[in-house]
């Protein structure tokens, strides 16, 4: 297996959700730090189109979106499992509910402007324009609360943390399942980031050690890494094959055939697409096959939850 690296820049929450899984798991891996904003014309090159963050690399395998980087990681070290028996169901529901609720409803607080104003406030006046013009673009019909209506839900959802860890070192039991990195992350931007703000953390103490034990776990092995050598990687690697990956089921529900031309966009937060030739639609994601004259030919994997695939019509 070629050395994992993550496309990720220090401050991003889904970035800190998956370096702390890689310290989970004991796992060694390089880092290569992206711009905050566009344009990330190496990412792209490797993506063509994805420009979310965090994005994993193996060889020429692009794998986006952290719901599906944790599904590899667990692949690929299977223990301690980020899925525990018997509630991998919960587990991955609540993981759902947090990356796509807690997150926006954490991201709304955070960004009012006191919080702005700490996260931004040894840039330039144009940093901070040019990130909330870029959130802008990628949130093009996305649902946006007000920080005092995200005040009031953010301090619920809180106390219902709280009384999950009642009896519980971790949200379901006594090991942390992907339920905890899902729900550690947008509390740690509030925590770490945008720490004027973290009064509203200390109404639950029990939430708030459990965050301590969460830090605790730090991120494993870290290498730092360019982007130039990153796509140099993938372009003198050659894609895993399809046959080797745990999940290679073609399961139809577009109509559209295999070998087909093809983009798969997210619904919501960041629509770029990414087009190729449709390699893989299995139960759990699609797979990509895609030339760029720097990386060379790479497969885009993404996951079938939260994106849309469509046909590329042909003249």
């Amino acid at each position: 297996m070629s050395e994992m690296i993550l496309h990720h820049y220090p401050s991003s929450p889904f970035s800190e959700k998956v370096r702390l899984i890689l310290g989970y798991k004991h796992l060694s891996w390089r880092s290569v730090v992206i711009p905050m904003v566009s344009p990330k014309p190496d990412l792209v090159a490797l993506t063509g189109g994805y420009r979310k963050t965090p994005v994993l690399q193996i060889g020429a395998d692009i794998y986006c979106d952290t719901a599906l980087i944790c599904d590899v990681l667990e692949h690929l070290q299977p223990m301690p499992t980020l899925y525990p028996e018997p509630s991998k169901g919960m587990a991955r529901t609540l993981a759902h509910w947090a990356d796509n609720t807690l997150f926006w409803t954490s991201m709304a607080y955070n960004m009012q402007p006191k919080g702005l104003a700490q996260i931004f406030g040894n840039a330039p006046p144009e940093v901070a324009k040019a990130f909330i013009d870029d959130r802008k673009a990628m949130a093009v019909g996305l649902a946006r609360l007000r920080p005092a209506d995200a005040a009031a839900a953010y301090k619920s959802y809180l106390r219902r943390m709280s009384d999950m860890l009642d009896d519980l070192p971790f949200l379901l039991g006594e090991m942390p399942s992907i339920c905890d990195f899902a729900m550690y992350h947008p509390l740690w931007f509030t925590r770490i980031r945008a720490s004027v703000l973290a009064d509203i953390l200390n109404a639950t103490p029990a939430v708030l050690d459990w965050m301590d034990r969460m830090a605790a776990i730090g991120h494993g092995s870290m290498e730092k890494f360019s982007a130039a050598d990153a796509i140099a990687v993938a372009a003198a690697s050659m894609p895993a094959p399809l046959h080797d990956t745990h999940d290679n089921v073609f399961q139809d529900e577009h109509g559209i055939a295999l070998g087909s031309r093809v983009q798969v966009s997210s619904e919501s937060f960041g629509p770029e697409p990414t087009e190729g030739e449709l390699m893989a639609a299995t139960r759990m994601h699609y797979t990509l096959r895609r030339t760029d004259e720097r990386a060379g030919t790479v497969h885009v994997h993404l996951p079938r939850i939260g994106y849309t695939l469509k046909a590329v019509k042909t003249a």
